[in-house]
């Protein structure tokens, strides 16, 4: 049966999503049912039984008169919408991952490029030489600039995928339920990588702490140089983890939410619990851009102030706040109607 339900939603994908279309198709699944069941009690296959009922049942234009949808059927014109094969979706998923992970590579540069001034002052003090602090300096610039080329190779990376912006696309019901049943089996792998970069990023003071209560003033490699560098290290492998964190979910919601509410394909149940409507267009293209405007604000910051000890955790709050922030932006009611 879940053959003839896959073809009796592309049968209907097109039409609006109205009572009365509902309605015929509610009453044509039942009539696919019953032959269904009668042609299994004659002993038939279930591949025969799909075959004759989709043979009897499934042209639309000569049901629609009975059904009472022929005025709408009629009317119904040639959609150009470019429904997306589970091919491309798989290849979409994919991409969005890579480009998460390479954001979160930039950050962890980004936070790692204080270690050179930290590590390299140290050393300076210790042998009496200050300029050795500007060979900290240079790594801190090279490690900055391979994190903003990140940044910049990130959005290359899904330049493939702007005509999802731009044209109308959908995708069907079997690739629907696939993807429901994909972000419901990546939950606890997403929070399982959540909160292990948030404790990371909690125990990153630790390593300071513990050196300094350890060794007190004795080696100041360790408390002053070796310590303060472990908070950066772990604040971005930390970070890291939070951003690729949510790749695939944002690439699930994404995917689910092409489909035209319009439509019967919007109607997928699937599509419906996964949409988010927002309250309105500019609160929905703000949580579109939410990640480009945390990165533009965290390099304003941080290139401008100079205090990358404190600009990192940008990341883990603005990861805290979008879910709570999505749910406002949709009435309280994150990934339903709003009220």
């Amino acid at each position: 049966m879940d053959t003839i339900k896959n073809y009796l939603e592309t049968m209907f994908a097109n039409l609006p999503n109205t009572v009365e279309v509902k309605k015929a198709k509610d009453e044509l699944y039942s009539m696919m049912e019953d032959k269904y069941t009668e042609l299994i009690n004659e002993g038939k296959t279930e591949n025969e039984a799909v075959g004759t009922v989709i043979s009897e049942f499934g042209n639309l234009d000569e049901l629609a008169e009975s059904l009472g949808i022929d005025k709408v059927v009629s009317e119904a014109v040639d959609s150009d919408t470019r429904v997306l094969c589970q091919e491309e979706v798989l290849d979409y998923i994919r991409d969005v991952t890579r480009q998460r992970f390479t954001i979160g590579l930039g950050v962890m540069l980004c936070c790692f490029a204080m270690v050179g001034p930290i590590l390299f002052s140290t050393i300076g003090d210790m042998i009496g030489r200050e300029g050795v602090v500007g060979i900290g300096v240079i790594l801190m610039f090279l490690l900055a600039a391979a994190g903003v080329g990140m940044f910049i190779f990130s959005s290359v990376m899904m330049s493939q995928w702007k005509f999802l912006q731009k044209e109308p696309c959908a995708i069907d019901f079997s690739t629907a339920e696939y993807l429901a049943r994909e972000k419901e089996d990546n939950a606890i792998l997403r929070g399982s990588i959540l909160t292990i970069g948030i404790i990371i990023c909690v125990l990153s003071i630790i390593p300071v702490i513990a050196f300094s209560t350890i060794f007190g003033e004795t080696f100041p490699f360790l408390t002053e140089g070796i310590g303060p560098s472990m908070i950066f290290i772990c604040a971005g492998v930390g970070v890291l983890l939070i951003i690729f964190s949510g790749a695939k979910d944002s690439a699930y919601d994404k995917l689910l939410s092409l489909n035209d509410v319009k439509t019967m394909a919007g109607d997928f149940e699937p599509v419906k619990k996964a949409r988010k409507n927002y309250v309105n267009e500019y609160a929905k293209d703000f949580m579109s851009m939410y990640w480009k405007i945390v990165l533009c604000i965290y390099l304003i910051i941080s290139f401008s102030s100079f205090n990358w000890g404190s600009t990192w955790l940008i990341w883990p709050i603005a990861g805290i706040i979008r879910k709570p922030l999505g749910r406002i932006l949709t009435g309280n009611r994150e990934g339903g109607e709003a009220k």
